[in-house]
């Protein structure tokens, strides 16, 4: 294709991209029928023209140019009967009832489908014609499939759609409230950054990671509106929840083009996305419609958006990695069992290269980059909206750790040289207290014992905030943003969560933290004793530490992360899974460890009505108020100092007691009494804190 023959098909592009936007913002302001059926009309005209072309360019010549042109006007003149029915139908109503109709007086969603579907058709049509005018190949003897992805995966249509979609979401901008509205930018932006739009190398990788990061700046904004969002209508949910599902299923495509050349699921995407997006803007008032819709009360929704955004992660990170490190080489290091042998072999052969398959994924450093910056984030947002200076602290150390002992250290600890192993190093090389790096050799328990002791050590020390609120690689950054502080009231609604408040141990809780603490030196030991040679045990083809690491971090742990509507947030402490922080736990309970929650003035909480601290807690630690009013203190051994009860109480009356005042009072340096609540604050009586209404409303 030559220079000129370019400049004008992106001429020709844009035009046809501006002329549909424009028929967009009418189509989405009709409100009579004769008004729609014009735009319709407008819309197969259109459609007319790109057919009459198409026929054309199939067999080029001058026959074929006289009978392009004749089957356009034949099209032409078949639409203007739908139209003339429909203004007669209009005038014949107008003189018998002497007014004009009703607005809105034809079905709107079947007009809103009529008015996509043409949309989509001039789109397919015109990215056929251009694609035959630049000389590609547009296979129509080898099947729908390839056919399909020829015309829709082509830049003539990729490009122009995505020009259409942004022009479309600026001249509707008036009507779409603003949250809405830069969801509908991102979606226009990330049509555009589609990798298989252009067949240069160069391209698909700048698309690749330029699209990963539009898409983490995507997720990132939409947990946090629904953050900040208590309520809103029901068709919103709704656009959401399929937004979340099409871009999971977007990344899954990307990843089968770029790791095995498999286009049909992009392409068919790429479809749904359209559709999506025409169709929130021709129906946008759904948006403002409805009673108003709490979406902390319906588990399932919050269920689906956090499992389609998890979907999304993995694909994205899986994607990442077979980029950055090359399809072959990336693949080559998951293990995959042969499917081949009796069903049932197969069967357990797709399981176990599943879960290597999740377990590799999530443990790469570009799928814990990913999850850095979109968890990292709403952190951020919860460190602007904390008032006390030793929170803000203690979130800012917890994403510095999370970069550096999930992500830097890991990924990059191999590449320096001269390094020791690093699963010789202490904690570094034994998250969750269970080695990730192979074996348990003689060498390697001396930093096996280490990392318990320090554990203990710090737990004891400052308490489980130690650990469960810094040092653990993923808990304190997945659970502690903005979204999920939100989802604590899921600790008392779910059918599981609120089995586990208050302090108490259940007799669930005991038996899994039984079998987590034991399945933890079981493996320890089978793993070592297969070092020495006096066992040769494997789970699922690898060592059981390793087995039970990868179970553990890279599949238990985001299966009850994406459960938190059904089991409540933090269940990694409440449900009594992690082995790690069962140590924690042991040091750190009522009669060991030097942490505690204590109130400045126990009659303060002993008027108090509002029960905030309790209401606030992310483990659900409901006794906690009984506490403070009869001895002025709170210990508990699933407390985990996250430190929210002394943010949401309205008095100020909570502070933190560990190791830094016991070393005062024996250095003969009393600790300084904390200021009385009500110094400089409100007086009694006891007011409630401030109701979640008040939070921001929808596209504020």
């Amino acid at each position: 294709m030559d220079q000129t023959t370019l400049v004008v098909l992106s001429l020709l592009a844009a035009l046809m991209a501006y002329t549909t936007a424009v028929l967009v913002r009418w189509a989405a302001g009709a409100r009579t029928a004769s008004y729609a059926a014009a735009v319709l009309f407008l819309f197969a005209m259109m459609a007319a023209m790109f057919a009459g072309a198409l026929v054309y360019y199939l067999h080029p010549g001058p026959v074929t140019l006289a009978e392009g042109f004749w089957f356009a006007a034949i099209l032409m003149s078949a639409f203007v009967f739908p139209l003339i029915y429909v203004l007669t139908r209009e005038v014949r109503l107008r003189g018998t009832t002497g007014s004009a109709p009703p607005e809105t007086a034809f079905n709107t969603a079947l007009y809103a489908a009529g008015a996509i579907g043409l949309v989509l058709a001039n789109e397919f049509l015109m990215g056929w014609v251009f694609s035959l005018a630049a000389g590609l190949t547009i296979p129509l003897n080898q099947g729908a499939i390839p056919f399909l992805e020829a015309v829709v995966v082509s830049p003539w249509f990729i490009f122009t759609m995505g020009g259409e979609m942004l022009l479309s979401a600026y001249f509707l901008r008036e009507r779409i409230r603003p949250g809405i509205r830069i969801i509908l930018a991102f979606q226009g932006v990330l049509m555009i950054l589609s990798p298989p739009a252009l067949a240069a190398p160069a391209w698909a990788t700048f698309a690749v990671y330029a699209g990963s990061a539009v898409m983490i700046g995507l997720v990132i904004y939409l947990l946090e509106f629904v953050a900040r969002t208590p309520e809103f209508p029901p068709g919103f949910a709704t656009y959401t929840l399929l937004l979340a599902g099409i871009y999971s299923l977007m990344m899954a495509g990307l990843y089968l083009w770029v790791g095995y050349g498999w286009l049909p699921l992009f392409a068919l995407v790429l479809i749904l996305e359209m559709v999506l997006f025409f169709d929130a803007l021709l129906q946008s008032d759904r948006f403002s419609a409805g009673p108003p819709w709490v979406w902390s009360r319906s588990p399932r929704w919050v269920f689906g958006l956090l499992a389609a955004v998890f979907v999304t992660e993995v694909f994205m990170g899986a994607l990442l990695d077979l980029q950055a490190g090359g399809p072959s080489a990336w693949l080559a290091t998951v293990p995959a069992g042969p499917l081949v042998g009796s069903p049932a072999m197969v069967a357990g052969h797709v399981l176990a290269n599943g879960f290597w398959w999740l377990a590799t994924v999530t443990a790469s450093t570009w799928f814990l980059v990913m999850m850095g910056f979109e968890m990292g984030a709403l952190v951020y947002f919860k460190i602007r909206e904390t008032r006390h200076r030793e929170l803000r602290l203690r979130l800012w150390i917890l994403v510095g750790v999370f970069a550096s002992t999930t992500v830097l250290i890991p990924g990059f600890w191999s590449k320096i040289p001269g390094v020791p192993d690093l699963a010789t190093i202490p904690f570094l090389g034994w998250t969750m207290g269970i080695g990730s790096g192979g074996a348990l050799t003689s060498t390697v328990i001396l930093a096996v014992l280490s990392t318990y002791l320090l554990v203990a050590g710090l737990c004891f020390l400052f308490g489980r905030r130690a650990l469960c609120s810094v040092l653990c690689g993923m808990a304190p950054l997945m659970f502690q943003g903005t979204l999920m502080d939100r989802m604590k009231s899921f600790n008392r609604s779910s059918s599981v969560g609120h089995k586990y408040l208050g302090s108490r141990f259940s007799a669930a809780f005991s038996i899994t933290g039984a079998v987590a603490l034991s399945a933890a030196l079981g493996v320890t030991i089978v793993s070592y004793l297969n070092t020495v040679g006096a066992l040769n045990v494997t789970i699922v083809g690898a060592d059981p530490t390793v087995f039970l690491y990868n179970l553990n971090f890279g599949v238990v742990w985001y299966l009850l992360f994406v459960t938190v509507p059904f089991v409540g947030t933090y269940n990694c402490v409440t449900l009594g899974w992690c082995p790690w922080g069962m140590v924690g736990q042991a040091v750190s309970n009522r009669r060991v460890g030097l942490f505690r929650l204590k109130v400045k003035d126990r009659e303060v909480c002993k008027a108090c009505t509002t029960l905030d601290c309790a209401k606030a807690c992310p483990i659900g630690l409901v006794d906690m108020p009984g506490h403070f009013r009869t001895r002025g203190e709170f210990r508990s051994s699933k407390c985990c100092g996250v430190g929210d009860c002394i943010e949401s109480c309205p008095y100020d009356n909570i502070y933190i007691h560990d190791v830094r005042h016991w070393l005062r009072a024996r250095l003969g340096r009393p600790a300084p009494r904390p200021e009385p609540p009500f110094a400089r604050g409100p007086q009694l009586p006891m007011v409630n804190s401030r109701p979640a209404a008040e939070l921001a409303p929808l596209g504020k």
